[in-house]
């Protein structure tokens, strides 16, 4: 599985700690303490947040749903504010800001 880090830097900056915990260098627990600065943070999305995401992407309910791998009701209470996205959906609505619904394809 890939990481999504926050910019290239912090990709080096990571890529660098490794190679620190690989040497014995850095402990396992400042390297987890480590992941949470460098990784990608996922904000929640409001219900507009979300209807705008999908028509930017030109998706009806259904094609926004599939590529979700959620049901289109769901969707729709999302966009309607009956349920807000968690876990990986949330994750997956994340990538989609930030690089397009390609990049769940």
């Amino acid at each position: 599985m890939t990481k999504e880090y926050r910019s290239s830097i912090m990709a080096s900056v990571h890529e660098t700690a490794e190679t620190l915990i690989d040497a014995g260098n850095l402990s396992k627990r400042t390297m987890r303490d480590f992941d949470d600065l460098c990784l990608t943070t996922v904000l929640p999305l409001n219900s507009s947040e979300i209807r705008a995401l999908r028509l930017r992407e030109g998706a009806s309910q259904a094609v926004f749903a599939r590529y979700l791998n959620v049901t289109t009701g769901l969707v729709s209470q999302w966009e309607r504010g009956e349920k807000r996205p968690q876990g990986p959906s949330l994750k997956l609505l994340a990538l989609v800001v930030k690089n397009g619904l390609q990049a769940v394809a």
